[in-house]
């Protein structure tokens, strides 16, 4: 019998979405050969072929509802039936949540971000208190007692087995011994009840593989991670173990590419995720592992329930006002939410394509720690008693275009949402004010080492004032501000030319010609002109960076194919090989 047409369509989604995550599951699959290849550049288009696979997928999804439909396929009531019908369908899959945001995307690309609402959408999930419990445990379970800790550390080392071998075993098994016998008191290590849970599955990321678990001992836990390198010479080592809860956090920070990681059951692995990194929101845990839409699709409803339990204000962000963006925050929520102004200052050469064009680039590129991810929304509804006045007055002000305001509501047709950070600015400011030196170092060595690191992988980041970076709570400097962002090798690094008499250098306009790309690094010391203080700082931690030598040595680098991983830990951590 001929299905109805709320069925054909609910049908036709699940197909594609069953056709996505086959698709997702054989490119994260690829990433052990790459890795043990030391096929670095691989992994990173790997990266880049899964975010870009969603939103081909959910387009082809929409073509092909068009193409049958016609202009049927805009009914409401008619995707308000399929939604009813998609729900029974995806019970019996083991990642029904990320279907129901599939379908999701799918209807918003027909219906072109209208009519969105909780009777033709899964805004809120019909899966709460449905938790799968898959009964194939997701992790391995160990114990130390088993023949000591040598034997249990050997036996965990044979089954993550890969390709290649370990470049000396015993070595790496000391290490850890050592590293557990200092982190874990005698009590734990000599407790018969001590286990070790170890996540089956191993996560890839540029050039590291990372084996992640928990130790349980006295009704506790304590979460670790694994460094596994790759010598390039066809030989695996362990560079390192963390287990404090901060370090592990670091691992999957919201400033790093998503994982690589093979998943039969999402929520259910989240949910062990989340048991090991408390402090890690359910979206930010999706997105670590490439699940960046779900991750999306939650952090929505956390917002939303946020609201419920919250009265402050939605205001406009601390910091400097941008020139290409407005940016405003609520202040009991971590995030800013960033809309693209009307008319941007008359110093910036760019478009609204453009800047558009420049997220996509920072979500697609490996972010080595130094770049916040972003969540791009459309039509995204606001409860209007929640903003401030001022903030009314500056949005209409700056960016009415993307408003629509009504009695309740405040829609905004385009932003984009990004963890909030401190802004460098001010942070320097709260430093030299304390008269904190050791923060100030730090921030201004952070600041350095970003730029550098964001340069070794080809990114030159354009703009580079303070009030452009951030700081994590975990005191990393970040940069947040991308609408002059540019690939490093597109970059004319050149020494700014001898004027050829005084009044050419006490001229307004520069007495030289200036191309669409040129950068003169000279220039960089007017980030520190602020503070003699800062200035002196940065001179000599970093005072290579206003040079042209270190800018094309970088570019020789980057045009030669290196690939410079810049690992989620720091040098004093590593093991002695």
């Amino acid at each position: 019998m001929r299905r109805k047409g709320h069925q054909r369509i609910a049908a036709q989604v699940m197909v594609f979405f069953a056709e996505y995550r086959l698709c997702f599951q054989e490119i994260t699959l690829c990433a052990q050969e790459y890795f043990e290849a030391a096929d670095w550049q691989a992994i990173q288009s790997l990266s880049a072929e899964r975010i870009d696979l969603y939103e081909e997928m959910v387009q082809e999804a929409a073509t092909s509802l068009a193409a049958e439909f016609g202009d049927a396929l805009i009914n409401p009531d008619l995707w308000h039936q399929a939604k009813q019908y998609y729900t029974r369908l995806i019970l019996q899959r083991t990642d029904p949540e990320l279907a129901e945001t599939f379908y999701n995307s799918v209807y918003c690309s027909v219906f072109k971000h209208h009519h969105i609402d909780g009777e033709h959408m899964f805004i809120r999930s019909s899966l709460v208190g449905n938790e799968i419990n898959s009964g194939d445990q997701i992790f391995k379970s160990y114990s130390i007692h088993d023949g000591g800790l040598v034997n249990m550390l050997k036996r965990m080392m044979d089954d993550y087995t890969f390709n290649i071998p370990w470049e000396n075993k015993r070595r790496d098994i000391r290490n850890l011994v050592q590293y557990v016998r200092q982190k874990l008191p005698d009590s734990v290590l000599a407790d018969q009840e001590t286990t070790v849970e170890i996540v089956k599955s191993v996560f890839y990321r540029n050039k590291a593989a990372y084996i992640v678990g928990r130790v349980h001992f006295d009704h506790s836990s304590e979460p670790f991670v694994i460094a596994v390198l790759n010598n390039e010479n066809g030989a695996l080592y362990i560079d390192t173990a963390l287990s404090d809860e901060n370090d592990v956090s670091v691992v999957f920070s919201f400033t790093r590419s998503y994982f690589l990681v093979d998943i039969n059951v999402p929520s259910e692995f989240i949910r062990f995720l989340n048991t090991l990194i408390p402090a890690k929101s359910k979206p930010e845990l999706y997105s670590s592992i490439g699940f960046y839409k779900q991750g999306k699709a939650e952090f929505y409803r956390n917002l939303v329930d946020h609201l419920e339990i919250s009265d402050d204000e939605f205001v406009i962000a601390p910091g400097i006002k941008g020139m290409v963006m407005t940016v405003f925050t609520l202040p009991s929520f971590p995030v800013v939410f960033k809309i693209i102004k009307d008319r941007f200052s008359s110093s910036k050469q760019i478009t609204r394509d453009v800047v558009k064009q420049k997220y996509q680039l920072v979500k697609r590129h490996d972010r080595v720690g130094r770049m916040a991810d972003t969540q791009e929304f459309t039509n995204f509804s606001f409860p209007r008693e929640r903003f401030s006045e001022e903030l009314i007055i500056e949005l209409k002000k700056v960016a009415a275009s993307s408003l629509e305001i009504t009695e309740d509501e405040v829609v905004i047709k385009h932003l984009w949402t990004e963890r909030y950070m401190t802004p460098l600015n001010i942070y320097i400011d709260n430093a030299l004010e304390r008269g904190d030196e050791t923060a100030l170092i730090n921030a201004i060595n952070e600041f350095g080492k970003a730029i550098k690191q964001l340069a070794a992988a080809n990114i030159f980041a354009g703009d580079m004032l303070f009030k452009n970076f951030g700081v994590t709570r975990h005191g990393r400097v970040v940069f947040y501000d991308y609408d002059e962002i540019m690939y490093l090798t597109e970059c004319n690094f050149r020494v700014i030319p001898e004027p050829m008499y005084p009044e050419q250098e006490l001229a307004d306009e520069p007495w030289y010609s200036v191309g669409l790309n040129d950068v003169f690094p000279e220039e960089f010391s007017m980030l520190t002109a602020c503070n003699r203080k800062v200035r002196k700082i940065f001179s000599e931690l970093h005072g290579d960076l206003m040079g042209v030598a270190f800018w094309k040595e970088m570019q020789s680098q980057v045009k030669e194919g290196d690939v410079v991983d810049v690992f989620p830990y720091r040098k004093i951590n590593r093991f002695q090989r």
